[in-house]
């Protein structure tokens, strides 16, 4: 077995222009414009699965919850998150820690950075996971408003 740890990289991209309510790094955001997605358009969640994913060597998200599969329509990012940590813990691994940057102009995550991060981490089984956003002083389709992008890298080890 290998004893170096492993990381992996994600990336999940919305759009607004959903129903309902925006969720966002695990957390519901009433009077905000909701993210269009075959589920819960939470791309902070789903880039952190897709971290998760990756270290563990087991695909993408596409690959577990891809939106050819009816089940996750509408699904929320406990959902994905808790599915992730136990495909990991399956493969041998343990979560270390996760960090994930999310850019928008809104909503603003700073208010609500220590509840979403306490969130995200009950869904990893207590991983520790940090939460960091930015803007992109108006460049791109985040700066236009018209959406939100996040990135994670998680580093899991393997189980003793």
């Amino acid at each position: 077995m290998d004893p170096l740890p492993r990381v992996g990289v994600g990336t999940d991209a919305h759009r607004f222009g959903g129903d309902g309510t925006l969720w966002l790094a695990g957390l519901s955001w009433p009077g905000e414009p909701a993210l269009a997605g075959h589920s819960d358009g939470d791309a902070v969640a789903h880039a952190i699965v897709d971290a998760v994913l990756s270290a563990s060597g087991l695909g993408d998200i596409g690959t577990h919850f891809g939106a050819a599969r009816p089940e996750f329509a509408g699904a929320h990012a406990d959902l994905f998150l808790a599915r992730a940590l136990e495909l990991a813990t399956g493969a041998g691994f343990v979560i270390g820690n996760v960090a994930v940057q999310v850019q928008a102009d809104r909503p603003k995550l700073a208010p609500r950075r220590a509840e979403a991060e306490a969130v995200l981490s009950a869904a990893l089984g207590g991983a520790p996971v940090a939460v960091a956003a930015t803007t992109t002083d108006g460049l791109g389709f985040t700066g236009r408003g018209e959406g939100v992008q996040a990135f994670a890298v998680a580093l899991l080890v393997r189980r003793r």
